[in-house]
């Protein structure tokens, strides 16, 4: 590990002070320097971090005249752009509460949000007032503001909260996790590790991850802000390997965090980039085949990274000091205690599965579920935050099994689906592919696995089952395979196995 961290003292201890703002974090520095490469317009704009604190100043005293006040929450539903940024340290910068939300919403998803969290008013701009609707009142983002002199940073702490972010809603009803002032900090020593040790000279960041997620908003931009590295906002309508190429190369990137949907896209086109840095992943297990790519394809092993909406960027691995290792997720990233929970919710001292936890104190951890006590209780076990995820130590080195509702129980054995799925995604001829279990009246379950095949490709459940079990172990083949053209995804990228899981039990009731 590096011996010293942002966000850390040399002793692995969050430096966090009793008095802090998001928003004075992210502007600190040099007024002069790059925050923001913006390729949004016909041509390339480089705005500096005092161009950035304007434009935040400008959106904050539009916020004050429409009556916000500390703790009120203010959407932010804009796509990458400086306005983006700006939006959120406005609203932090008086004490408000920013909810970010996905252009890509339609209108149930954005009004379950907006109204949850009590949104009065909601900054934007003209594509987003069309999807509002009159579910909020829209607040156009860069139109004139009102003349005046700096605002003042509101005098918060590193508990008040600052951002509420909504759970991608995989394992049930989306769930707003509010986060404190703190949460920037907590995310610092992971993001520089998942980057070879971020803020070289020359380096340059950018995401196809878009800024309404806690992995554009928290694993990129702020962190960038924060640690002095330009960021780059590129709006795409759609991922492609292609434009993904032009944009690292029209603004000399050289630090990329690819989701594992958008890697897989690029492998499938063969689509190498050359002079990167780094190269970083998060979501879900990549497995061998996709490490190996990435070594091929970048020139660099790919760091893969662990965390969830709820408490973000706890692992990681650092090419320069631990590679990753296929089917794990890294290490502990410093500043954050995770540990294997047993059924009797005893740490593991090095064997055995378990649940992952991770111990109270984390930066990045939320402070609660909005408005929602019962679910809140239900996260936590004592010190401990549960994950929901099932996972087992090897070495330093934490592996990934599955979530704790997704693992399968066949005639005594527990799989955890992310194998499988990684086996099959080795296979030149599958896209994607979701593991679940089926009912069984015999084995409790068996595995079941829905497949998607690239255009052009063919194959036979047989043919997969056998390149399965030539891999892996006996027992855990899927002992059903089911092609379909598409599988159900969330806008982050990642199967739905829930909606496959209940595809699975009625095609079981129906056999009965």
């Amino acid at each position: 590990m590096s011996a010293a961290l942002p966000g850390l003292d040399d002793a692995g201890r969050w430096q966090i002070h009793a008095r802090l703002n998001m928003a004075a974090q992210a502007l600190a520095g040099d007024p002069g320097r790059v925050a923001i490469i913006d390729l949004t317009g016909p041509s390339r704009r480089d705005v500096t971090a005092a161009d950035l604190a304007a434009m935040t100043d400008a959106l904050a005293r539009r916020l004050l005249a429409e009556g916000v006040a500390p703790g009120d929450r203010v959407g932010v539903l804009l796509s990458q752009s400086p306005w983006c940024a700006a939006a959120h340290l406005a609203i932090w910068k008086i004490a408000a509460i920013s909810v970010p939300l996905f252009k890509f919403f339609k209108h149930d998803a954005l009004q379950s949000r907006v109204g949850d969290a009590g949104a009065r008013l909601v900054l934007t701009d003209a594509q987003g007032a069309a999807l509002l609707g009159d579910m909020a009142r829209p607040l156009m983002a860069d139109e004139a503001g009102i003349a005046g002199g700096p605002v003042p940073f509101a005098d918060t702490g590193p508990v008040d909260p600052a951002v509420l972010i909504y759970t991608s809603g995989t394992t049930g009803s989306p769930k707003g996790a509010l986060h404190g002032h703190r949460v920037l900090t907590g995310h610092l020593p992971g993001v520089a590790l998942s980057h070879d040790n971020l803020g070289q000279p020359g380096d340059c960041l950018w995401t196809p991850a878009d800024w309404a997620w806690i992995g554009g908003l928290f694993d990129v931009l702020m962190p960038g802000l924060a640690l002095g590295v330009p960021v780059v906002a590129a709006r795409m309508e759609k991922f492609s390997p292609e434009g993904a190429a032009k944009i690292i190369a029209q603004a000399a990137v050289r630090n990329v965090f690819f989701p594992p949907t958008a890697l897989r896209m690029l492998k499938a086109a063969d689509q190498g980039i050359p002079g990167l840095r780094s190269v970083a992943s998060g979501g879900e297990p990549l497995g061998a085949e996709m490490l190996a790519w990435g070594r091929r394809a970048f020139g660099l092993g790919i760091n893969e990274f662990y965390g969830q909406t709820e408490c973000n960027m706890i692992a990681t691995s650092c090419g320069t000091d631990f590679p990753a290792r296929p089917g794990c997720i890294g290490k502990p990233v410093p500043g954050h205690e995770i540990a294997v929970l047993d059924a009797q919710g005893n740490p593991t001292q090095g064997e055995g599965e378990g649940d992952v936890a991770v111990r109270r104190g984390s930066a990045s951890m939320l402070l609660e579920y909005w408005n929602n006590p019962e679910e809140t209780a239900k996260k936590f076990r004592g010190e401990w935050l549960i994950t929901g995820d099932r996972g087992i130590w090897e070495g330093d080195y934490l592996r990934f099994v599955g979530r704790e509702d997704d693992v399968i129980t066949s005639a005594g054995y527990r799989i955890g689906p992310a194998e499988i799925e990684g086996c099959l995604m080795t296979h030149p001829g599958v896209a994607t592919v979701g593991a679940v279990g089926k009912p069984d009246p015999l084995r409790t379950e068996t595995v079941k696995a829905y497949v998607a095949l690239k255009p052009g490709a063919t194959a036979t459940g047989k043919t997969l089952q056998d390149y399965v079990k030539d891999r892996l172990a006996s027992y855990s083949y899927p002992r059903e395979i089911a092609f379909l053209d598409t599988l159900p995804m969330t806008v982050t990228g990642k199967v739905i196995r829930k909606e496959l899981k209940r595809r699975a039990t009625a095609e079981q009731e129906a056999e009965q």
